[in-house]
Order: C-alpha cells, then structure tokens, then sequence
C-alpha cells in the first residue's frame, strides 16, 4: 500500500492505493472528506503525520513540500544562554518555544535556528516596525533574496518575512513554501485569527520567541499545541550583570490630593457596592467582561462600570505622580529616559508641560521614526509613550524607565523592563521607576505585574 501526502489550500490531502483502507484516518488529525473521497488533516499535523508513517515505515509518496534546500550562514557568535537555547530546540525536533527577556538576543538565537536548518523560513511578526526590522538584519546577515509581506509589499522568497496579518491572508495559499516557520512575539498566535497562520503552514519546524510566554487567557496552551511547547527560559536576573544591565526596581508611593481622595473613594464605593451584591468575583477577565455586558441594559451596572473606569482614572493620573516625575526628570538630567503611561491623552499633557517628546497610536510612522532616531543620536534624551513601545519597536538604548501606569500584566512589565536593559558601556545599572497611587487599587494591580 502506498499512501500519497499532498497540500492543497492549508490542508494535507491523504490517499492510499486501497480506498476503503482505515489506516489512513487513525494518523493525527485525519479525517475522511466524503466529498473527495480521501482524507484531510489541517496542515500543521504534517510533522506528526510524517514521523508516524516513519515509524511504522510506511511506503508514503510526500509531496507536501515545494521547496529546495537553501544555504544560510550566519556571522553571529552565540553566547552560552543563546546556544542552550537553540540546543535545546534542536533537541525538542526542531519545535518549541524560547522565553527571553527584551535586549536577551532572540533574534541573533533565530538566525542560527535558520543556518542550521537550512530551508526556506517564513518569519512572522506582529508590526510593521518589527517587518522593517527583521527585513535589515535578515538582508545583512544572509547572502539571499529576502521576500516580504505587509507594508504595501507582497514578495516572496525562500527567505520571507511577514506580518501576522498578511501571514493570515495569504497562509493557504503559502503553506506549502517553507520547512521552517519563526512566529516573533509569539504569544500573539493565541488571537482566535492568527492562531490559524499556524494551522495552515506545512512547516515541520517551528520556532516561537516570546519575553512572556503565558497568557492571562490560556491561549498559550493553543500556542504550545501548533509551535511546541516552552523549551527554553531564562529570566532577567539570571542575565543582569552579565549579559544585560545590572538593575534596580524602586517603586514610589504617591499621595492622593483630599479632592482626588475624596471623589476616589466615592465612585469605587459605587463599585464595590455593586459587585457585592451582584455575586461577581473578579477572578479573570471574563468576570469583567460579564460586567460590560450586564451594563447594556442594567443601568446600575453601567453605573458601576462608570465608576471604576473613573477610579482607575484618578489613580492611574494623580497630580503628585506628575510632581514625583518632575523631580526623576531633574534628578536624571544626564541620562537616557522613557517615560510609560496607559493613556494618550495624558502622554500630550505631560509633553506639553515637561518639553518630553510625545510617541503614541495616534503618532505617524515616519515622525515616530524621526523622534526615536534622534533619541538614538542623542538629541532627544528622553521620550515619553502610551503602550506603543512596549513591543514591536527597535527602541534605543536607555537607562531609566519610568512608569506612570499600566496594566496587571507581566508582560507589560518585563517589556517595559527590558527597553532600559541593554549594557551599557559604562557598565552602569538601570532604573526602573514604579509610581504607584498609595491605598487604591493601583497597589494589587502593581503587585500582580511584578
């Protein structure tokens, strides 16, 4: 019996010379397709599809794969961490994901996962920075035409790089076009839509790199399904000193004015008063999400949604935090200095008032280009952004962080962590400013993250 496998529209198509054979249908992921009077699997089975008809030595005629071996090399000299990482990739078949921390090298880790696999690799990546980034160091490193999609460009090579969203559009159709796939900032493959990039490609390797694996959703254990599971981590600490800056976490309690206090106090009463009585826990997100819902048409639910959008307002925005960071901002003169904060409108107001160079959503590409090149140079010496930096963006050196607010998330905070962790020629430590909102909220939400 021989059993064909081919790719036709992100799936695999399995016949066998016996049509009524069951075989087929006990692979992973098979099932029969009346329609065509053979089987089909998703795409991303093929790995485990091939190495149980290897098992069991099976005669297969494999046609999944249009490609052609293709020769990389790369320059980079791994350290001791990156090459325990790749190893241990290589050990799990060449599937897997890698957790380091911003600044750790996972880019440099990837293009030795490319010259040592040698074969065509699609790269995928969350933003058009990241696009235009990963297309110069793959268009430095490797003595190949280098293809790409997003940007208003669509060209394909043995060597692609893309974006989620032009990854998903065109999947299907490319899926049979690469032996090996890097997801960048992988915990985005847990979105519903991307997470079928991943089930449409072909490509028996897979490589994801993260700074924060875990999702607060769970999604990472669909991200472990279709990638691999977490092969590799490292952590900060383990690298500071060494490999990243030395740093220190100093977090500052601020004061609420009596008016601020005052009216704090007031709406979160309203808050809690009606989560109380409700019989909500506030154990996830979706217990919040249950409240958005019920305020379509509870009025005192909208009434406490209100009001605990308001409280996070004023504890997130208190005056005496932008009294504390004048006094950062005079204290650091002579250092490089990203300012974070949740919200936009707030980033222009504190522009305005400290002459602090403003990055937000709202920002065009080119200007944000522009402002943070001159950081890079040296005319700007600090910068302040609402979330946009936090991944995604070649950010240049610096070595104070301050952060006025944000969410609970882990991830926020080692991303924001990360951009002042690259050493520094003077070998000096890093600081990581946390202004916190004394006796509010803003205290668990500032303890979860860390």
């Amino acid at each position: 019996m021989t059993i064909t496998l081919g790719f036709e529209d992100g799936t695999l198509r399995i016949e066998s010379d016996r049509e009524s054979d069951p075989d087929r249908e006990s692979l992973p992921g098979v099932e029969a397709d009346p329609r065509s009077d053979t089987a089909r699997a998703p795409a991303h089975h093929y790995a485990a599809i091939r190495d149980v008809l290897r098992a069991v030595d099976a005669d297969v005629d494999d046609t999944v794969l249009d490609t052609e071996p293709v020769s990389l090399a790369t320059s980079y000299e791994l350290r001791e961490y990156q090459q325990d990482a790749l190893d241990a990739w290589l050990d799990s078949n060449r599937r897997g994901v890698l957790e380091l921390p911003t600044g750790a090298g996972k880019t440099v880790i990837a293009l030795a996962a490319m010259a040592a696999c040698d074969e065509p690799t699609l790269v995928v990546v969350p933003t058009i920075d990241l696009l235009e980034q990963w297309q110069r160091e793959l268009e430095s490193e490797f003595d190949a035409p280098i293809g790409r999609l997003g940007g208003g460009e669509q060209r394909v090579e043995a060597v692609t790089v893309a974006t989620y969203d032009s990854a998903y559009l065109r999947a299907d159709e490319l899926g049979d076009r690469f032996g090996l796939v890097v997801f960048d900032e992988v915990h985005h493959l847990g979105a519903e839509g991307y997470q079928d990039i991943a089930r449409l490609l072909a490509a028996p390797d897979r490589l994801g790199l993260t700074a924060t694996f875990e999702r607060p959703d769970g999604a990472h254990e669909t991200v472990a399904d279709l990638v691999g599971s977490r092969v590799y981590t490292i952590d900060t600490d383990e690298l500071a000193g060494d490999h990243l800056a030395p740093y220190d976490i100093r977090r500052i309690e601020v004061e609420l004015t009596p008016e601020e206090r005052a009216e704090y106090d007031d709406v979160q009463g309203t808050f809690v008063d009606y989560v109380r009585s409700s019989n909500i826990n506030f154990t996830s997100g979706s217990d919040y999400l249950q409240l958005v819902k019920r305020s379509g048409n509870d009025p005192q639910a909208r009434e406490a949604l209100l009001a605990k959008q308001r409280a996070r307002e004023i504890m997130m925005n208190a005056d005496n935090k932008h009294r504390q960071l004048g006094r950062i901002l005079d204290r650091h003169r002579e250092d490089r200095l990203i300012v974070f904060t949740a919200h936009t409108e707030l980033v222009y107001d504190l522009s305005e008032r400290f002459l602090i160079p403003a990055i937000t959503n709202e920002t065009s590409a080119s200007e944000r280009r522009e402002i943070l090149e001159r950081f890079r140079e040296g005319e700007y010496s600090r910068i302040i952004t609402a979330n946009v930096l936090d991944e995604g963006v070649d950010v240049p050196d610096a070595n104070v962080g301050v952060v006025l607010s944000g969410s609970g998330s882990e991830r926020e905070f080692t991303q924001r962590l990360g951009r002042i962790l690259r050493p520094k020629d003077d070998g000096g430590r890093a600081i990581l400013y946390e202004l916190v909102s004394s006796e509010t909220a803003e205290e668990r939400v500032a303890q979860r993250r860390r």
